[in-house]
């Protein structure tokens, strides 16, 4: 069974930082493709960013290029999402997700098998 837990989300104002981890857990994860995403009220749920367990390759939003950065650390399980400069509108539900491969696809929420509750990141102006 796996399992991604988020943590490290809070209210921060605009121009800070946060840093977001995901704890996963459940298999061996050395293949699989890690993504984040968000998802606002009434919004659909958006794609952040994504790279390989262990790898450099990576993917991000037009919205985050230059101010998130997504990582990992293989040894702890954990991925991270770095985020700098942050704005309003990042104000989001922020969820961790795997996906069992690397695919072209990834930007899309339907090619993850495993998703995290999530945690909530408040950006005040």
């Amino acid at each position: 069974q796996v399992q991604l837990v988020e943590s490290g989300g809070g209210s921060v104002q605009a121009g800070g930082s946060l840093r977001l981890s995901c704890a996963a857990s459940g298999r061996a994860f050395s293949s699989y493709a890690m993504g984040w995403f968000r998802q606002a009220p009434e919004k659909e749920r958006e794609f952040i960013a994504a790279a390989p367990w262990s790898g450099s390759r990576t993917i991000y939003a037009d919205s985050v290029k230059g101010r998130f950065t997504i990582s990992s650390d293989i040894a702890k399980n954990m991925v991270y999402l770095q985020m700098n400069n942050l704005k309003p509108e990042d104000t989001a539900v922020y969820l961790c997700a795997a996906a069992t491969a690397w695919t072209p696809m990834l930007v899309t929420p339907r090619t993850y098998n495993y998703w995290g509750q999530g945690t909530q990141v408040t950006v005040s102006s």
